[in-house]
């Protein structure tokens, strides 16, 4: 299956930028970040939901009506070239609850940033519309807000305005915990989000999948919690053609975890490269979420079948 690919960005485009999750804690970062992507040429407009500060809970930015109505007027107002998440945290799931899907033109596909938990976001995007979007980094957090020299924000503004001319990426350092060549489409993020959206509507099953798994934060245990309910999923996991693991940092001893990772994913019969620099508290390259590409384990890269983005028509 081929994804609808949003069309690259250029100088001058409007982008909206909002919180689906959590408020930002720290709204001179937020400001910081803006000011990078002004002086890339790009013209970001907040939302409300990015400057309320906790309103409802102190975890979620406003209501959960304030954000589904920021994330549906961002994705339906034809200024907004593209959309911005500030930061993730926690809320995304409730506000996916609220969303009316029938308001938006599957045919008219905008570039969508975000990870940790806007990984439920992009998932909902490719399994309701069909979409093409970005695992990458937020207006408001490490790696963006210090400014336009952060590698982060420069890997992803080349993937955002010259999507042309990205079509490897490639991971010194990484290991390949099962060796050999798969192509697929590019899925996943960061894996405790995608166990809780297993049963719902905006699922979207591994099939013939190159799967990128990262997370951050959970104790050894939870995550072998989580791996396990990967495993045991039903449907999930059948026919997935290879698995890329990222950053899993906070997450206890890394010897332990390597030794979870290796013993979780490495009886698939699947090639597996681990330790790629994607996810959290890492200089992060952007991963394409629904993209056809080619992964080799033995020589650490992941190659884009067709480009990430479509070129601007007008």
């Amino acid at each position: 299956m081929t994804l609808l690919r949003p069309p690259a960005l250029r100088p001058g485009d409007t982008v909206a930028v909002i919180c689906g999750s959590s408020p930002v804690d720290n709204q001179q970062h937020l400001e910081s970040g803006l000011r990078a992507l002004t002086s890339v040429g790009l013209k970001p407009e907040v939302l409300a939901s990015a400057r309320d500060a906790g309103s409802m809970y102190d975890y979620l930015a406003g209501d959960d009506a304030l954000r589904a109505e920021d994330l549906t007027r961002a994705l339906t107002d034809p200024r907004y070239a593209g959309v911005l998440m500030a930061c993730g945290g926690y809320g995304m799931q409730r506000t996916l609850e609220l969303m009316d899907w029938g308001l938006i033109d599957p045919a008219a596909p905008k570039v969508v940033v975000g990870y940790s938990d806007v990984t439920a976001l992009l998932e909902a995007l490719a399994a309701k519309l069909g979409w093409v979007s970005l695992f990458g980094p937020m207006v408001a957090c490490s790696g963006f807000w210090e400014g336009p020299q952060e590698y982060d924000f420069q890997e992803l503004m080349k993937l955002l305005y010259t999507p042309e001319g990205v079509r490897q990426l490639t991971f010194p350092g990484a290991r390949a915990l099962v060796p050999g060549v798969a192509e697929g489409l590019t899925l996943g993020g960061t894996a405790t989000l995608l166990t809780a959206g297993f049963g719902t509507d905006t699922s979207y099953p591994a099939r013939d999948a190159i799967l990128f798994l990262e997370d951050v934060d959970e104790l050894p245990f939870r995550l072998d919690r989580v791996f396990t309910q990967i495993r045991r999923a039903k449907d999930y996991l059948d026919g997935v053609a290879g698995i890329v693991l990222g950053t899993f940092s906070e997450c206890g001893d890394p010897e332990h975890v390597d030794r979870l990772l290796a013993e979780r994913f490495g009886d698939l019969g699947v090639p597996v490269l681990a330790g790629v620099n994607i996810g959290h508290n890492t200089s992060m390259q952007t991963y394409p979420v629904g993209v056809r590409a080619r992964l080799d384990a033995d020589n650490a890269t992941l190659t884009f079948l067709d480009q990430v983005l479509a070129d601007r028509r007008d």
